[in-house]
């Protein structure tokens, strides 16, 4: 029996001690997909750059002992997932786009827990970037 929050997982043994055990981490940085995006009517016309950054947890001893790709948290199908998705949505905000892509990885993925930020480069011509960040666990 035990609990999950954020990164760390809580668990109690047969003498009513905690253990806590961190979770192993999967990540994807500057994933880069162009999509409609963005509130003004120009932002309609238009496709822009987002970038994703993910960090997913995930019990990474499994994979490891068996040293079988189909026991991974496969990475490569998470980013072409999430390309595709945000490729053909049509969202005016990032916050929503981000609630529904770390909806979807939560669904179809053996995550426990995703930290997700969503970034907009050149949203802000006076930023050098500007973005969300989320976490949410399953």
């Amino acid at each position: 029996m035990g609990f999950q929050t954020g990164l760390s997982v809580f668990q109690w043994d047969s003498t009513g001690s905690v253990k806590v055990r961190l979770m192993d981490k999967v990540f994807v940085k500057g994933l880069s997909v162009e999509a409609v995006i963005g509130v003004y009517d120009w932002e309609r016309e238009i496709r822009q750059r987002l970038l994703f950054d993910l960090e997913m947890s995930n019990d990474n001893r499994v994979p490891a002992a068996s040293d079988n790709v189909e026991d991974t948290l496969d990475y490569d199908r998470i980013s072409r997932r999430i390309a595709e998705f945000t490729g053909e949505s049509e969202f005016q905000l990032i916050e929503t786009l981000a609630e529904r892509v770390a909806e979807l990885v939560l669904a179809e993925f053996a995550v426990s827990h995703l930290k997700l930020t969503l970034h907009k480069p050149g949203a802000v011509d006076i930023a050098d970037d500007v973005g969300v960040s989320i976490e949410r666990s399953a």
